[in-house]
């Protein structure tokens, strides 16, 4: 069975990694898309981002029940491009819950043939989001709880020099 576990991952994180690793327990294939948002500035490109997850997971043994690639459109129209009837969701706090079930309800009505599973990153990572790592960044904070370390010198070389 194939399940897709979407995300802008801006940058992947290690609560994307530990959801992902327990979506690969769970199905025969994952497939791992970059959702690209015109309409939200972010800090890598896509293929910038396929290219960090693909580097990341690759010496997993589950590597190779991963596919990495990124889309732009529909969710659902996506996961029926790839064969995809699951959806994968991390959920951290009760406030993600609560947008996440509006996704999964509306993703419903616009693909019945695809569901939505949650799953939960272990403890210490749940409050772990790409947004304050983005943050912590910005200030030159440490970044190794956080993110794997080649995406981590990626991410400060970046906010350090945003144009290159």
């Amino acid at each position: 069975m194939i399940a897709l576990y979407p995300g802008s991952f801006d940058p992947f994180t290690y609560g994307h990694l530990d959801i992902l690793e327990r979506a690969a327990s769970l199905f025969t294939k994952v497939v791992v898309t970059v959702a690209v948002n015109t309409r939200k500035a972010s800090v890598f490109t896509a293929d910038e981002r396929v290219q960090m997850i693909r580097d990341c997971i690759k010496d997993k043994p589950w590597a190779d029940r991963v596919e990495v690639n990124h889309f732009t459109g529909l969710l659902v129209n996506h996961a029926n491009e790839v064969g995809a009837h699951t959806l994968i969701r991390g959920v951290r706090q009760v406030s993600d819950f609560e947008y996440e079930f509006r996704m999964a309800l509306m993703n419903r009505r616009l693909a019945p043939n695809v569901d939505t599973v949650f799953l939960m990153p272990r403890e210490e990572l749940t409050f772990v989001s790409a947004t304050l790592v983005k943050e912590v960044a910005y200030w030159g904070g440490d970044l190794t709880h956080f993110l794997p370390e080649s995406i981590a010198r990626k991410l400060l070389d970046r906010v350090r020099n945003p144009d290159a």
